[in-house]
This record gives C-alpha cells, structure tokens and sequence, in this order.
C-alpha cells in the first residue's frame, strides 16, 4: 500500500494525501498500530511538502 518516493524526487503534497486518503478508506476509519506509524509519516511528509510548495517559502 505504501509508496516510498525515490530519494531524487519528492512527492507532491497532493500525492502524499491521496496516500493518506488511501490509508484511513482501507483501515475502515480506524487505523492499528502500525497503521498509525505510516500515517505519522505520511503527515510527516505531506506537511514538509505543503511547505515546499508554499508561494512564501524560500528555497
């Protein structure tokens, strides 16, 4: 189920939460315990790549 971008291209934040997205829609909702360390991940880079593509955030 999850995906680990190359290490010479990041995600979108958009792809990170369609990842997201996909993750809680499988769980049902409700997500075991190591369902929550990818979802910790997952948010984990999805808030890194919101920033990156912030048009105030400087490169």
């Amino acid at each position: 189920m999850a995906t680990t971008p190359s290490p010479d291209r990041r995600r979108t934040a958009d792809e990170v939460n369609e990842e997201i997205r996909a993750l809680w829609l499988g769980a049902g909702g409700r997500l075991r315990p190591d369902e929550r360390l990818v979802y910790e991940r997952l948010v984990t880079e999805w808030a890194e790549a919101e920033a990156k593509s912030s048009p105030t955030h400087a490169a």
